[in-house]
């Protein structure tokens, strides 16, 4: 039996051939980013679930949950299972996030230092079929590893989203969305974000979002100006004005915030 020629082959099977210079459509589910721009370049429209997005930034959680809370929300919503957050630099401050949607008892902090402790975490909550995401800050990851985890996320569909330095940029990774995250050098409140890889043509320029957003820049600033008007009470004097930097910093424990009126206060926003 001879083989078909291409007249053979039907209209619809050629519409579904995809081309390099055209953004690709997702082969799998994905989850909206919140935030429009930014899916309007995604393949499908968002995060992709069950693949790997690599967000390579120079500060290890300097946009994290600007960038990822919209998601992470809605994947709370359609999940009974956590947020595991591996290796996080930094304590989640509670009260801040469930002011975005994603509630304290919805997070996962597994805390540890040691390169392969952190990856067989991370490989082993991928494997729980009810996770809502998997955070993981892996700066030393080689890319064999990293296509270990890649195929855990495939396995339950998992949304994985894996932090690295600016300098993994030169280097390879399976990873189905790569994205570079900065301040933008030209307004302090904007993020640019590079994509690095993507399914489609490259992006000339980065686009820009939002450092901080409204509803989070009015509660913090509230919480400023209850602890100036406290200082002024207790006679301290007031707050360091802006450009001064501070020198401390309060750490409050992620199932330690009840929800309390005054828990804002406990955090302390450099200036």
């Amino acid at each position: 039996m001879g083989l078909p020629s291409f007249d053979t082959f039907s209209a619809s099977s050629r519409h579904h051939v995809w081309s390099g210079d055209e953004l690709g459509l997702a082969d799998a589910q994905v989850i909206g980013t919140g935030h429009a721009a930014l899916d309007a370049q995604l393949p499908g429209g968002g995060w992709p679930v069950g693949a790997m997005t690599e967000l390579l930034q120079a500060a290890p959680e300097a946009h994290a949950w600007q960038l990822l809370l919209p998601a992470l929300a809605q994947a709370v919503q359609g999940s009974t299972g956590p947020v595991a957050l591996i290796g996080a630099p930094h304590e989640p401050f509670g009260p801040a996030l469930a002011a975005r949607g994603l509630p304290v008892e919805a997070l996962l902090w597994v805390r540890s230092e040691a390169p392969a402790a952190r990856l067989w975490a991370c490989e082993q909550a991928l494997r729980c079929a009810d996770m809502a995401a998997v955070l993981a800050w892996l700066p030393q990851a080689r890319v064999g590893e990293l296509r270990r985890l890649q195929l855990a996320a495939a396995q339950h569909d998992a949304l994985l989203f894996v932090f690295r330095p600016e300098s993994a940029a030169q280097s390879a990774s399976p990873a189905r969305l790569r994205l570079q995250l900065a301040a933008c050098a030209q307004d302090r409140t904007q993020i640019d974000i590079r994509i690095l890889k993507r399914r489609g043509p490259p992006l000339a320029a980065p686009l820009q979002l939002p450092a901080r957003d409204e509803r989070m820049t009015a509660l913090l600033a509230g919480s400023q100006l209850r602890r100036k008007l406290r200082r002024q009470q207790e006679g301290e004097g007031d707050a360091p004005s802006p450009g001064t930097a501070t020198t401390t910093a309060t750490v409050v424990r992620i199932d330690a915030w009840k929800g309390g009126a005054h828990a804002l206060d406990r955090l302390t926003v450099a200036a």
